[in-house]
């Protein structure tokens, strides 16, 4: 699984985990989070933006 951050505030999704307050429960991969998806915490990135994060 991996994990994906956001560079302006350094939240960070992890597939793993998924985001449950998102609607994404443990195990929901990158590719099922809708493209128009943006940050939860800081509302400033979308999907698009968010780096890989190295494993």
């Amino acid at each position: 699984m991996a994990a994906y951050e956001c560079p302006v505030c350094e939240y960070v999704y992890d597939e793993a985990e998924g985001a449950p307050r998102e609607g994404f429960p443990a195990g929901t991969i990158w590719d099922r989070v809708p493209d128009d998806w943006c940050c939860p915490d800081c509302g400033v990135r979308e999907k698009i933006d968010f780096e890989r994060k190295p494993a």
